[in-house]
């Protein structure tokens, strides 16, 4: 039975270092006659196990084709199976075992970057800091990054905010929300040069979008990469106080991550 600690830990803080998504699951309960005791653990990663066994055969078969089931629905993260071994798998033994999945999706984490720590960044960073998802605020004016101490999420002061871009994932969600158009336009273009991101949206209006994509164009830049951000942001929904345009632009964020990772995991 393989319920050794050490090496299922060592395993495991192995693929959250190379942010693998991986499943764990592990025997919770067993009746009658089963190939495994309870406690016995697996770790699936990349439709294989690459740690441990609960008993081999067909029943980590199955237990491959749940885990994979559980990575493509993006509302359960963990789950409890009962499963007869005899009625379900075709197994000799007549047994039941009860299996607990869990998902560790390090690969898709929603990671956001907040360009401007003004007004409505700071409803905004409130809001996201109540999600699953790691935020990041970069401004050149360290007294309104203080703000935000309370929420405890990394703040970042630069004075060309634009040269945080580099630091941006592939997979980011990325909103450009400064003092103006000036400090916006710089952050935008090195963004859409770069592709260093999932989603990019700017704070703004439909007069606000022109303006830009006419500077970029200025800067050199091609029709298509000027296709590639959002302006406005947010849904088309409440009113312009900072508190519901935070909420709109959150729901928006949460709208394009759900249809962006959904997408990748058909991939």
């Amino acid at each position: 039975m393989e319920k050794n600690f050490e090496k299922f830990s060592k395993v495991y803080m192995e693929l959250l270092q190379q942010k693998k998504d991986f499943i764990t699951a592990q025997i919770v309960d067993t009746k009658g006659s089963s190939p495994q005791d309870k406690g016995a653990r697996i770790i699936i990663c990349n439709n294989e196990i690459c740690f441990g066994t609960v008993g081999g055969g067909k029943l980590e078969a199955f237990a491959i084709k749940t885990a994979n089931n559980l990575c493509l629905d993006k509302y359960i993260k963990n789950k409890l199976v009962k499963v007869n071994l005899q009625k379900d798998l075709g197994m000799s033994c007549g047994g039941e075992v009860s299996l607990y999945f869990e998902l560790e999706q390090q690969s898709k984490n929603f990671k956001v970057n907040i360009f401007g720590a003004g007004h409505v960044s700071q409803e905004l960073n409130h809001v996201l800091s109540r999600l699953e998802c790691s935020i990041t605020c970069i401004d050149n004016r360290q007294e309104w990054l203080d703000k935000l101490a309370p929420l405890k999420i990394k703040t970042i002061c630069l004075e060309k905010m634009e040269d945080y871009v580099d630091n941006c994932e592939q997979d980011s969600f990325n909103v450009l929300m400064t003092m103006g158009h000036a400090t916006d336009a710089p952050i935008l273009a090195k963004f859409l040069l770069s592709g260093n991101f999932s989603y990019l949206g700017v704070i703004g209006s439909e007069s606000k979008a022109q303006g830009l994509k006419n500077d970029l164009r200025e800067l050199g830049l091609n029709e298509e990469l000027l296709d590639n951000f959002h302006c406005p942001i947010g849904l088309n929904i409440g009113s312009n106080s900072p508190a519901e345009i935070a909420i709109s632009i959150v729901a928006s964020l949460l709208e394009n991550r759900d249809l962006i990772f959904q997408t990748d995991k058909r991939k």
